[in-house]
């Protein structure tokens, strides 16, 4: 009986002694969190020359549809399809035989109508003589004066119709209103045209040349202010993805926004010396984008995004972070703008943002060099 208390009170002890050193471990609690090992970088501004891309067509500025304005048939053309003339050069002939018999004949009836007139001139002066003599009778004056009116009016008809034959004549001849390249003819030699609708062939000015684009209407202020600037920064990226060696301005910004679609159309002026556009090819152009210039930018990959929303962790006071929205502009390579939520002179986590949450301490891996920018793929 003695042994079995002596073992009791063994046990007994061996219990408290037991529960005690495990108080012990339970009042010293888990360790502090240890900093995390971060990037950082502090926020300052860049400039930024960012654009936006736009498809375009290419427009003559300059541009005439050559069309009869006489009837009859082509006799003559003098140039070739594709061709460049030059203001004034003989580009197709109506046949002129009739007209210039027309014309021939209308100066025939203004030497008629002169004539006429120099008698009926040397008439009236004579008959007024004779009438201060009293040796004819007052009306007979009054008819010679009206025959002298009627002889002038005459002179005056007939001239008009000699210009009307002149003017046909001339226009039988189409030459070229402006400089330019011809385009393929609609017609052929032998062809029936007639005045006012038959459509010859289209003569337009390679250089300059324009570019036509459709922007959004909220868009327009900034264009406006873009064509008052003057500066030519527009520029075209060809089918084939080359560059075009020469920028552009904007030249007109159209009257009226489609209501269909709620765009305005904007035409460039683009120099084009060596006829590398050609009217209808089509382009991207682009224009500088209205956050160009001095802007907060910060590296793409210290932002993260959840459901839609874009947030940065922000180095507060003793290097713990706090989780703060932003609002980003455009990406420039490896950097974005931010429109709103940021200030120059702060301090974010540019790399290893995984780690983190709101008050986390952090731990710049290389505090002097805050602005270094991540490693590739680092987050």
């Amino acid at each position: 009986m003695n042994k079995n208390l002596a073992f009791a009170s063994v046990i007994t002890c061996a219990a408290i002694i037991s529960a005690c050193g495990g108080s012990d471990k339970k009042q010293q609690g888990p360790p502090p969190p240890q900093a995390v090992p971060v990037s950082v970088y502090k926020v300052s501004k860049e400039e930024v020359k960012g654009v936006d891309t736009y498809p375009g067509t290419v427009v003559a500025l300059n541009e005439v549809e050559l069309r009869a304005e006489v009837n009859g048939y082509i006799t003559r053309i003098y140039v070739r399809d594709g061709q460049t003339v030059s203001k004034g050069q003989k580009l197709y002939e109506i046949d002129r035989s009739r007209y210039s018999a027309a014309y021939r004949s209308a100066q025939a009836q203004v030497q008629t109508a002169k004539a006429n007139l120099e008698r009926t001139r040397k008439d009236a002066e004579r008959y007024t003589r004779l009438a201060q003599q009293d040796a004819i009778a007052k009306q007979r004056v009054d008819y010679a004066q009206a025959d002298l009116q009627t002889a002038q009016a005459q002179v005056s008809a007939a001239e008009a119709a000699l210009s009307t034959a002149a003017t046909d004549l001339r226009r039988s001849v189409i030459v070229a209103p402006v400089s330019g390249k011809v385009g393929i003819s609609l017609v052929k030699q032998g062809s029936l045209v007639t005045a006012g609708s038959t459509l010859i062939n289209t003569i337009s000015s390679p250089n300059p040349i324009g570019v036509d684009i459709f922007v959004n209407q909220k868009d327009i202020p900034y264009f406006i202010k873009l064509q008052q600037a003057g500066a030519a920064n527009f520029n075209i990226i060809l089918s084939d993805q080359t560059k075009y060696n020469a920028s552009g301005k904007i030249l007109a910004v159209d009257r009226e926004v489609d209501p269909q679609t709620g765009t305005l159309r904007v035409r460039a002026s683009f120099p084009n010396t060596s006829g590398r556009l050609t009217a209808g090819m089509n382009c991207s152009v682009e224009v500088p984008n209205k956050q160009s210039g001095e802007q907060i930018v910060i590296p793409y990959a210290a932002v993260t995004e959840q459901l839609g929303q874009f947030s940065v962790f922000v180095v507060g006071d003793s290097s713990k972070v706090s989780q703060r929205q932003i609002t980003l502009g455009i990406k420039t390579e490896d950097k974005v703008v931010v429109q709103d939520g940021l200030k120059e002179g702060e301090t974010i986590v540019s790399a290893g943002t995984q780690n983190l949450k709101e008050g986390s301490k952090i731990q710049p891996t290389d505090p002097s060099s805050a602005n270094q920018a991540p490693a590739p793929g680092q987050k």
